[in-house]
């Protein structure tokens, strides 16, 4: 009996613990600036450097692992509850029992998971860095927006072709990306990068049909690519990952980081892959109120650039799959409960903060 009383007592301090601790993290993750300042510039930089040292020299996604052993485990727990039921051997009371451990499990999930990373959903970002205002822009800021990106895309293409630029292996392609950052940390000493650990997806044939392209494992510092999909997209990928270590964990934030980085680059490859993409976000931005404009923006690109513009939807019409709109709306939904509303939109809001850097710098 005393037993059973000492277990009953630790248990619910436990779960005392693990309430106060999500009530604390809820309440700090409500003032940006002590996110930005005590969290992402102090706690988090010495987190994410120190993960990147224990993970990065390993030559494969140490992540992508442990998703996988978790998933099996998750699995076999699921089976293993299924079969007590239809056994008919789980109880009420067990049944309350499992139910709980998986509550307490989901909780301490959810405190490492904003306490190595998540809070920084929550800090100022780079638009309070650079003192950037970019939820302020009309239709004629787009379209100007729209003509110097078009004119950054074909030059940077032509660019590309001049030089006789070939696409890298994995390896020197993460190499060039983190001289992209060195680069970048000149004009920008925040985004000093330390200690590389970016990694070739283990999933990026299934991830094709998934709709991703990379993805930051916060659990174990690592920044993952997809290096199946087309070429031309991997370096602005790169940097874009990159940024999401650097704690800039907003989508449309770590597109503008990226942008910051790739631009940066004294690879011409990488002004090519990022242009690209935001003369991509900044068309679909027009064509939801003016598809003729979009179209005729489409019209003015480069030949070389429209063909690997073709090459990508020829790419993405073959993998789709039943399984994409799931996982767009999870991600999306995901995406508005940390701090983005737009979800999946969130990615096209980069456009307002190229809008707002233009303004403030007179260049993109």
């Amino acid at each position: 009996m005393k037993s059973d009383r000492r277990n009953s007592a630790k248990k619910i301090i436990q779960w005392i613990a693990l309430i106060l601790l999500i009530a604390a993290i809820k309440i700090f993750s409500s003032h940006p600036l002590w996110v930005e300042y005590f969290y992402t510039v102090g706690l988090y930089a010495h987190v994410a450097k120190a993960l990147r040292i224990i993970f990065g020299w390993i030559p494969f996604s140490f992540g992508d692992i442990l998703y996988f052993l978790a998933f099996c485990w998750i699995a076999w727990k699921i089976f293993k509850t299924l079969r007590l039921v239809f056994k008919k051997q789980l109880s009420l009371r067990g049944s309350l029992r499992k139910l709980l451990n998986v509550l307490f499990l989901l909780g301490v999930i959810y405190i490492m998971f904003y306490a190595f990373w998540g809070l920084n959903y929550d800090r100022e970002g780079i638009a309070f860095q650079l003192q950037l205002e970019p939820d302020f822009y009309d239709t004629t800021d787009l379209f100007d927006l729209q003509n110097i990106l078009l004119q950054k895309v074909n030059a940077a293409k032509s660019a590309v072709i001049k030089e006789e630029k070939n696409y890298p292996s994995t390896a020197a392609l993460i190499d060039a990306a983190k001289k992209s950052y060195e680069a970048a940390d000149k004009k920008y000493p925040f985004l000093k990068y330390e200690v590389t650990s970016v990694k070739s997806s283990l999933y990026g044939s299934i991830g094709n049909y998934m709709g991703f392209t990379g993805y930051y494992n916060p659990f174990t510092g690592e920044a993952q690519i997809n290096t199946t999909v087309p070429q031309m997209l991997r370096p602005y990928i790169a940097t874009h990952e990159i940024a999401h270590q650097l704690g800039y964990a907003k989508e449309n934030s770590a597109n503008f980081v990226g942008y910051l980085a790739a631009v940066s680059s004294p690879d011409t490859l990488f002004h090519y892959s990022a242009y690209l993409e935001l003369f991509l976000y900044t068309n679909r931005e027009i064509y939801y109120f003016d598809s003729s404009a979009s179209d005729k923006n489409f019209d003015r690109l480069n030949p070389e650039v429209k063909k690997d513009i073709f090459e990508l939807r020829e790419f993405n019409e073959t993998h789709q799959s039943f399984v994409e709109p799931m996982i767009s709306w999870l991600y999306g939904n995901y995406l508005k409960l940390n701090n983005q509303p737009k979800g999946l939109h969130t990615y096209n809001a980069v456009v307002g903060m190229l809008i707002a850097y233009y303004k403030k710098y007179g260049k993109i």
